[in-house]
């Protein structure tokens, strides 16, 4: 049973966070409420980084995909009930979006650390994308915190707003302007793919119906992607998985982009002068992305009062 002293810690917090509730986000907002807030989720982030390395792609792309549906409010993490249809079931994330029993522990064990729920599931996916981000050897930011969880989620938003891997150059650009990010956000966002797998079913129509890419790249994918079967099967996006570097870009150059909708980025179109510029150029591209992640986890956040801080981030209040 928690003790008077648990209660009465959780009651000021409260009070506090009513009283300090601001309509913008602030790097500073759980100074005050909450010192040790941040210090744990870097904890637990590292430790499960410790045992997995891949986790750290898998906690940065619950962050873009939370953002890209309806703002960074946390619903990509709310279960399916009776008044919420999850967007866990969206096609872009279905059998896909892992993590979650990271985020779980995280939420637990910062709720343990502060005395009480105060730090919403939506700051805690924005922190946990950083730490995974430097924990791999990339650039940090100052998160901007504040956020509140959202009470509903949408899955048929999800599968309309998450960039399609099939999608060429003019949609995906389009796609990102609908969230307030422009053409270079959308090229230094997508070198988070140098940290991710991607399974069999998601490239096998590049690897055996598409022509600008490099041939012995092709029958290396193939050699673990049957034409047939093996859908499950795993693929890095780029030779070095577990760094954070500029070989994803590389790679793009080389004409060895294993998502259609990445090689986009460099087929002769608008975005190849970035691209080029990013995959020579590391401390440009660790300067920018720092930059366009600030911008992506300011999309529609809900501040204030608005929303609510769960208690569970599966579930609502």
């Amino acid at each position: 049973m928690a003790s008077s002293s648990t209660f009465s810690l959780c009651g000021y917090l409260i009070l506090v966070l009513v009283a300090t509730a601001s309509s913008s986000l602030t790097p500073s907002y759980y100074n005050g409420l909450c010192p040790n807030a941040l210090p744990t989720i870097k904890r637990v982030v590292e430790a499960a980084m410790y045992r997995e390395r891949r986790m750290g792609a898998s906690l940065l792309r619950l962050h873009f995909h939370d953002c890209f549906v309806n703002g960074c409010d946390a619903s990509i993490l709310l279960d399916p009930s009776p008044t919420i249809d999850s967007e866990k079931n969206a096609l872009p994330n279905a059998n896909s979006a892992r993590g979650f029993e990271v985020i779980d522990q995280i939420k637990s064990e910062v709720d343990k650390a502060c005395g009480c729920a105060v730090v919403s599931c939506a700051d805690i996916l924005a922190v946990a994308a950083r730490d995974s981000v430097v924990a791999l050897g990339g650039p940090t930011w100052e998160v901007q915190l504040g956020r509140r969880d959202s009470a509903t989620a949408s899955r048929t938003a999800a599968e309309t707003d998450l960039p399609s891997p099939f999608a060429n150059l003019p949609e995906l650009i389009n796609g990102f302007k609908k969230q307030g990010l422009d053409e270079k956000d959308r090229v230094v966002l997508s070198g988070g793919h140098t940290l991710v797998f991607l399974k069999c079913g998601a490239f096998k129509n590049r690897i055996y119906n598409e022509t600008n890419i490099d041939p012995k790249f092709v029958q290396k994918r193939r050699s673990t992607c049957p034409p047939n079967g093996g859908d499950g099967n795993l693929a890095p996006l780029d030779p070095t998985p577990a760094r954070f570097d500029i070989a994803y870009f590389t790679n793009l150059k080389n004409k060895k982009g294993l998502l259609h909708s990445d090689q986009q980025l460099f087929n002769g179109g608008s975005t190849d002068n970035l691209l080029n510029t990013y995959s020579s150029n590391a401390p440009a591209f660790w300067n920018d992305f720092a930059n366009s992640m600030v911008k992506m986890g300011n999309i529609k956040p809900l501040p204030g009062n608005q929303g609510q801080v769960r208690l569970n981030c599966k579930m609502v209040n």
